[in-house]
């Protein structure tokens, strides 16, 4: 899928290898072409410190 199809960005570099080259993978993955894993980028939320007085 494109960047305008999900309205999200791609990731930049490969998380295992950090290599440039990733092409789409399925409908949410990506592969790298340099170590060929194939993983995909998942946001698990926000992390909102505790204020202590």
């Amino acid at each position: 899928m494109s960047e305008s199809a999900t309205g999200r960005s791609a990731p930049l570099h490969c998380p295992y290898c950090g290599d440039e080259d990733l092409r789409p993978e399925g409908e949410t993955g990506w592969m790298c072409a340099a170590c060929r894993r194939v993983f995909s980028v998942t946001l698990l939320g926000l992390s909102i410190p505790e204020v202590t007085p």
